[in-house]
């Protein structure tokens, strides 16, 4: 077997599962099915949050199968190259987001409670010690979630589906409620971190087969 750690003849390794956990595969395999069938959200729709979470994953392997299976389903390299700019700016809003714990942490009569919404008020540091960077950080996320070969609405299902991922809770409020306004539906939204949820699942099976591999090496 090649000793590139990401060759996709490692992949190979995977049948093995089937011996060496079965009831765990089947279902694995049986609930990555039933998430990406067509409901509220396409087939192609799907395919495409998934790329924009392997680009959180970060799983080669992933990405690989899923822009594949998105192009497959009818997605253009446009509309997935816009999905993993919306993947990206909401990975930068998340650290901008959590800086108010930087300025929590200086303040002594900060509130104990880590994730409260007031939090937010303290985003104003960042513009005031880093102006430059926050007016750009800005600017790129307007940029990433504005309307081109998907519409900002899908965009905003994207990006909930992505700050689930990321486990953001300040990204889930602000995107959901975005979504909200745009009249994305509950069912929309479920079905995205849905997929979110099996594309995480999916990075961890996937790199199964390097563990295989570093076993029989």
């Amino acid at each position: 077997m090649s000793t590139d750690l990401y060759a996709k003849e490692n992949m190979q390794n995977l049948a093995q599962l089937k011996e060496l956990a079965p009831e765990q595969l089947k279902a694995f395999n049986e609930f990555n099915a039933s998430v990406f069938k067509d409901g509220a959200l396409s087939k192609k729709e799907k395919e495409i949050i998934a790329v924009a979470i392997t680009h959180v994953t970060q799983c080669p392997y992933c990405i690989d199968a899923h822009t594949k299976a998105a192009k497959k389903a009818g997605a253009t390299l446009e509309e997935l190259a816009e999905a993993v700019f919306v993947t990206a700016a909401v990975e930068a809003g998340g650290t901008v987001t959590h800086s108010t714990h930087v300025h929590n942490a200086k303040n002594k009569e900060a509130s104990d409670v880590l994730y409260a919404r007031t939090n937010l008020k303290n985003l104003g540091q960042l513009g005031k010690f880093a102006p430059d960077g926050f007016k750009g950080y800005q600017a790129f996320s307007a940029a990433a979630t504005k309307a081109g070969k998907l519409s900002t609405k899908f965009k905003e299902i994207i990006s909930v589906a992505v700050a689930n991922a990321t486990q953001c809770p300040y990204c889930i409020d602000v995107h959901t409620k975005n979504a909200d306004r745009l009249g994305v539906t509950s069912e929309e939204l479920a079905e995205a971190i849905m997929v979110a949820s099996a594309v995480r699942a999916g990075g961890t099976y996937a790199h199964m087969a390097n563990m295989i591999q570093s076993f029989q090496d």
